[in-house]
């Protein structure tokens, strides 16, 4: 194991030996860093955290320190970061603020420099998120959405898998999988180059988008066009782009961009 002369590592914290741990490192409590990973300078991991293997820490990010909830007295909970990361310069990551909850980041995210994961957030695999995106607590984010830089979203929103969202955008409403958004947060149609990278089929695309016309463009009522889109999703990807409206959400579901903005 490299350790640096300056690093701290607490007593009770367990470090891979395969793992490089760099200068004025703090990793202070029961933390565990798996094998591969590279801490930079001046890092610093606290409480109930857990690293996986392959990650690259760069410097001055901070992980698993106590989540900024008024309504938190100190409870025991913990942060999850997956397999081969790239948490950037300044990023801050906070454990839940709920006994015995999660903050979690998955597999193969790139967290750009000074961009923020806020307590009991939930990021599936290979989401990026740009410098200074900015997630409030309870955010979930599925698989490979991107978040543009300085984008700002609001506590317990969903963002679906394949969604990219838009720079300098104000999120305060669910955005549903494989759509994007513009700056002010509005949907504004299909992420149809990433579905063709992600290898989604022809057919696959095809429903994807017919269903979106039915929710987004029919003219018929929220519920309905929900209900319909529910019925004809044959593909996996379909059924998962309609289950996502029939789920619960605390903040409702982003429609389309407003045609009459002066700002369109």
């Amino acid at each position: 194991m490299a350790i640096h002369a300056t690093a701290f590592i607490d007593s009770h914290a367990v470090v891979d030996p395969t793992s490089e741990i760099g200068p004025h490192v703090v990793i202070d409590g029961p933390v565990r860093i798996g094998p591969n990973c590279r801490l930079g300078p001046s890092v610093i991991v606290v409480g109930n955290t857990e690293i996986g293997a392959g990650c690259s820490v760069h410097s001055h990010a901070v992980i698993g320190d106590i989540p900024q909830d008024r309504k938190f007295k100190g409870s025991l909970s913990t942060c999850r970061i997956g397999e081969g990361c790239v948490i950037r310069e300044g990023v801050t990551i906070h454990r839940a603020s709920i006994e015995g909850a999660a903050t979690i980041v998955g597999d193969r995210c790139y967290l750009m420099t000074n961009s923020h994961v806020a307590h009991d957030c939930v990021l599936e695999d290979e989401v990026t998120l740009v410098s200074g995106a900015l997630l409030g607590g309870h955010v979930q984010v599925g698989r490979k959405a991107i978040i543009s830089g300085n984008t700002g979203v609001h506590q317990f929103v969903r963002i679906g898998e394949l969604a990219m969202i838009g720079g300098v955008a104000m999120i305060g409403q669910d955005i549903p999988p494989f759509t994007m958004t513009d700056h002010q947060g509005a949907v504004v149609g299909l992420n149809s180059v990433g579905l063709m990278r992600d290898g989604f089929s022809s057919s696959d695309r095809d429903e994807i988008r017919n269903l979106f016309k039915i929710i987004y463009r029919s003219g018929m009522t929220f519920q309905r066009a929900v209900e319909l889109a529910t019925e004809l999703a044959v593909t996996e990807a379909g059924k998962r782009f309609a289950a996502f409206f029939r789920s619960d959400s605390h903040r409702g579901v982003r429609r389309l961009r407003d045609r009459r903005s002066r700002h369109g």
